[in-house]
């Protein structure tokens, strides 16, 4: 039997049609593992070797990541922002972090996307961390925000709670059961914005901001 003629077969046969006897597909059909991880397998979210994963997964994506005390928080928004030559951050309505020398301005009303795109950058939090995937997520909540307010500044500046960092998918999809269910948008984000040209040429910046700075916090 040729190749295609047994994966025509199992498709008629996946699709409850008879095969001849002796003819396409006469071979069994194998079993298919379906051993998938689930939630709750790993080690828990905040673990130090979770928490270390989830920093080297993100620089590896060309993220900025640094591991911050919480007392800490406000100086090293600053001095990200100094680096970065950045002197006015959109903030979430209720952000309470008031980093020095950096002027807020607070998403509320909204601001336009035109006054975003003014702007030097954006201060949030987030969902939660996924360290397999060197992750953030964003879930449209007080911490994270509406989503154009992370998707037009050129710059993100994101502050990650250890205790949010969860080893794998499926513990970030468990956890994020309560805003999925709420309709919220889920916003997933590896590292800065990149897309390809068509030379494959890296090109980043196109679909979100150029760059990522990530404090992670305790």
């Amino acid at each position: 039997m040729s190749a295609r003629a047994e994966i025509l077969a199992r498709v008629a046969r996946a699709l409850g049609r008879d095969v001849p006897r002796g003819g396409a597909g006469a071979g069994a059909v194998p079993d298919v593992p379906r051993r998938y991880r689930a939630a709750g397998a790993g080690p828990p979210a905040g673990d130090e070797a979770v928490v270390a994963r989830f920093c080297e997964r993100a620089a590896e994506y060309r993220a900025t990541v640094r591991r911050v005390e919480p007392d800490a928080l406000a100086q090293a928004v600053a001095d990200a922002c100094r680096e970065r030559g950045a002197r006015r951050l959109a903030v979430t309505p209720r952000s309470a972090l008031r980093p020095p020398s950096v002027e807020l301005v607070a998403d509320e009303p909204p601001i336009s996307p035109r006054g975003l795109d003014r702007l030097d950058g954006v201060l949030s939090g987030c969902a939660l961390a996924i360290a397999e995937t060197g992750t953030i997520v964003l879930d449209g909540g007080p911490e994270s925000g509406r989503r154009a307010l992370t998707l037009v500044p050129d710059l993100h500046v994101c502050v990650v709670e250890r205790e949010r960092i969860h080893a794998h998918v499926a513990d970030a999809v468990a956890a994020l059961a309560a805003a999925a269910a709420e309709g919220r948008p889920l916003t997933f984000v590896s590292g800065p914005s990149a897309t390809s040209d068509i030379e494959l040429e890296r090109v980043e910046g196109v679909h979100g901001p150029r760059e990522l700075v990530i404090l992670v916090a305790g």
